[in-house]
């Protein structure tokens, strides 16, 4: 048995799915501003993530703890990373050890937080 996809609810489908595709080597499959689909692997070989848009009147946003995470080669990965968004724009904690992992948790667009560790 394979996990086939993944469906996130976003507040802004475009810029979660630009963010995925920029910082994380997602392949965007294609969509629109109402639902969007990215692989891990090209060509369909890997898990999909699909991203829907959130219904302004019904979305509460996800639990407190509610991540999505991305492991990396290492804690230089970790760092180029970090930098890398902090360059963008983002703000974040800056890396430490999390008791499972040396990284750091990020908001995404759209409203979902995103681990990085190694």
């Amino acid at each position: 048995m394979r996990l086939n996809h993944l469906n996130l609810t976003v507040t802004d489908v475009r810029a979660a799915s630009n963010f995925f595709v920029t910082y994380f080597g997602l392949h965007d499959m294609g969509g629109n501003a109402g639902m969007s689909f990215l692989s891990d692997l090209p060509e369909y070989q890997g898990m999909i993530l699909s991203l829907m848009k959130a219904k302004p009147s019904t979305w509460k946003g996800y639990p407190e703890t509610f991540h999505v995470g991305f492991f990396i080669e290492d804690r230089a990965a970790v760092d180029s990373l970090a930098a890398r968004l902090r360059a963008d724009g983002y703000e974040f904690d800056d890396p430490a050890d999390t008791g499972h992992s040396y990284g750091f948790y990020v908001n995404a667009p759209g409203g979902v937080v995103v681990e990085v560790g190694a």
